[in-house]
């Protein structure tokens, strides 16, 4: 589950990590409001407007701003909350802005210049460890980093048996060229930003850019959060965080009824139970030359209402050519499923799109002759290669 920038803040802030501190606000006057607040708390003469979308690259679209005074806070509010902000995270249309965070300017003048690192924890799938990625590069693009300049991304690998331990904070710290009163406020924000990544049970923490500030302070100044949703249940309050707005609202539909549903941008809907088929039946249909339009598995209980279901989840996306429903009827028999389609296709009228049926497994052979003797415009197959046969008839 993903977060805006101030909810993975707050998540951030309660384990210690030190944070550049921001109001969320709806509306203009909500923005002005939030600016006066976080004068009277911060001393901040200038505010930072940033929209709050699950994108990243806001800046480069116009949806982080400067405001200097409160009329520019109220002007620069009102013409990000509404837009449609497109960024290279985002699909050609962009993503409505529904609020942005007031936050407090941090870039002001001392001792020394600000600097900017990017710093980001996640699993290392290759050891199945934790790692904590950074650079001196903070600010920028990392993929931009890790291309042009690899020899700047340093790694620092956790045993998950040990934890982070104190010299691997102070290496990070070390690396990032870092002395006195700085120095310890990185150690100090590298074990603080560990530990919310472990106990907030989060896939991933990205900050771009922590900050070094003109006083030494070590800060996040941005904040990208993605929790584990297999985790959730262990933290009831984070659930409450979810933004349905920002997600793709046929996975939202698909997720309320109990179906695993995944959007791709193919053309040939998918119809499987379980994961593992649905990825070779997603590979079968690459061979055949086609694009698979989602991953689809309904699970074990394939009946009449679960079918129609997932039809109408698949149908919602007009670039759906075909659909392939490929089922192995080990829990589930094969002339039920069978029977589960006859009657939704039924239930749903002239589906206009090809349905090609592959149904193996229990009853398979009672199943086809339900297919085929239903009279309904459904193709029925009976092996994979088959089934891809025919899909890329259809296609032709």
């Amino acid at each position: 589950m993903n977060l805006h920038e101030y909810q993975g803040k707050q998540i951030l802030n309660s384990f210690g990590v030190e944070i550049q501190r921001g109001i969320v606000a709806q509306t203009a006057d909500e923005a002005v409001e939030a600016a006066k607040k976080l004068t009277e708390e911060t001393g901040t003469g200038w505010h930072v407007i940033k929209a709050q979308v699950h994108a990243g690259g806001r800046g480069k679209g116009g949806g982080v701003k400067l405001a200097k005074s409160l009329d520019e806070v109220r002007d620069l509010a009102g013409q990000i909350i509404g837009m449609n902000l497109i960024t290279p995270q985002t699909s050609a249309e962009g993503k409505k802005v529904h609020q942005v965070l007031i936050a407090e300017d941090v870039y002001y003048p001392g001792d020394s210049e600000p600097e900017e690192y990017y710093m980001s924890v996640l699993l290392d799938r290759g050891t199945g460890r934790n790692m904590i990625m950074y650079s001196t590069e903070g600010g920028m693009d990392i993929e931009a980093v890790a291309e042009e300049t690899p020899h700047l991304i340093f790694t620092e690998e956790i045993d998950p048996a040990a934890g982070l331990l104190p010299f691997q904070a102070r290496r990070i710290a070390f690396n990032l060229g870092l002395s006195g009163k700085a120095f310890k406020g990185m150690v100090k924000f590298v074990n603080a930003l560990y530990t919310a990544y472990i106990k907030s049970d989060s896939s991933l923490f990205e900050i771009n850019p922590v900050l070094k500030t003109s006083d030494d302070r070590v800060i996040a100044v941005d904040a990208k959060v993605t929790l584990d949703d297999n985790a959730l249940y262990r933290h009831k309050d984070y659930v409450e965080m979810r933004d349905i707005r920002e997600e793709n609202p046929v996975e939202v539909e698909a997720k309320e009824v109990g179906l695993n549903y995944v959007d791709l941008d193919g053309n040939v809907g998918c119809m499987v139970n379980g994961a593992g088929l649905a990825m070779a039946t997603m590979d079968l249909i690459k061979q055949a030359g086609g694009e698979p339009a989602n991953f689809l598995d309904v699970g074990g209980t394939a009946d009449a209402e679960r079918v129609e279901t997932a039809f109408n989840l698949i149908l919602k996306d007009p670039n759906v050519k075909a659909i392939l429903v490929n089922i192995f009827g080990g829990i589930v028999r094969c002339d039920r499923v069978a029977q589960g389609i006859v009657d939704a296709y039924t239930n749903m009228g002239n589906i206009e799109v090809p349905i090609i049926v592959r149904l193996q497994g229990t009853n398979a052979d009672i199943a086809k002759e339900l297919i085929d003797n239903s009279g309904l415009d459904v193709q029925s197959a009976i092996e994979f290669q088959e089934a891809a046969d025919k899909v890329q008839a259809v296609l032709a």
